[in-house]
């Protein structure tokens, strides 16, 4: 009789599957929702090792989540794409077709503000977060990407915006409305002087993305890739991605 598989190691299985989806340069936030379901489908097999479930585990996963989990149709995708994805890519055992029980997608038509509700938004708010959420609005930003701004991503010039690593991890662009770049200039201004007294305290250094910060140690230091808006505001997102104090020449 051939041996039972070992219970799943979660540790290895999700250093192996982290590595699998950073060598695809997936995104950040792509890389923790594949590493949350894999643990999930490990917990709803026993933690026996998905080699022992095989297609018929993978198969009972999102249908369980559609069924007895009521999740939307595009969680239930998500999860079925991250198990797909263990097989493929970290366990060399691609499935071929599977027989899941799909959630339904409601049909419902988008919620969308009218001119006056979206001033009364603004007027309740002030300074920074004013001024986020104007470029939230008029340049059509995800909160994640507004946050994630670089100053050499914003060229008040020619009134455009560059997100990098948006969604698909792709590259694009946006209008900058006319009616903030007076306040985004003068934001601007302040950050750049408080970037100035962060040098002189030995610190104003920012995390650069992939290996740049490797192959230019000191760019992290220069104005063009320091933060639009800083943590002060409150908001998660720009901390998550700031480095340690600038290191001493």
């Amino acid at each position: 009789m051939p041996k039972p598989t070992p219970p799943a190691s979660s540790e290895s299985l999700l250093v192996r599957m982290r590595a699998a989806l950073e060598l695809r340069h997936k995104s950040p936030r792509t890389v923790e929702a594949y590493l949350g379901w894999v643990q999930r489908f490990v917990g709803f097999h026993g933690r026996r090792h998905p080699l022992a479930t095989g297609a018929g585990g993978v198969e009972a996963f999102p249908s369980h989540l559609a069924s007895a989990g009521r999740v939307s149709a595009s969680t239930q995708n998500q999860a079925l794409a991250a198990l797909l994805f263990l097989y493929a890519h970290v366990l060399q055992q691609p499935l071929g077709n599977l027989e899941v029980v799909h959630a339904q997608r409601p049909r419902r038509l988008p919620v969308v503000m009218t001119r006056a509700e979206v001033r009364q938004v603004l007027a309740r708010l002030a300074g920074t977060r004013r001024l986020m959420a104007e470029l939230l609005y008029g340049s059509g930003l995800r909160l994640h990407e507004c946050v994630g701004l670089c100053i050499k991503d914003v060229d008040l010039g020619a009134h455009q915006i560059v997100i990098r690593r948006a969604k698909g991890m792709k590259d694009r662009s946006t209008l900058l409305p006319l009616s903030v770049v007076d306040t985004l200039r003068s934001h601007l201004d302040a950050v750049r002087a408080q970037h100035g007294a962060d040098l002189a305290a030995g610190a104003g250094s920012v995390a650069l993305p992939n290996a740049l910060g490797f192959k230019y140690p000191n760019a992290g230091l220069e104005w063009s890739w320091q933060w639009v808006f800083s943590g002060n505001t409150n908001i998660r997102g720009c901390d998550e991605w700031r480095a340690a104090p600038a290191p001493s020449a």
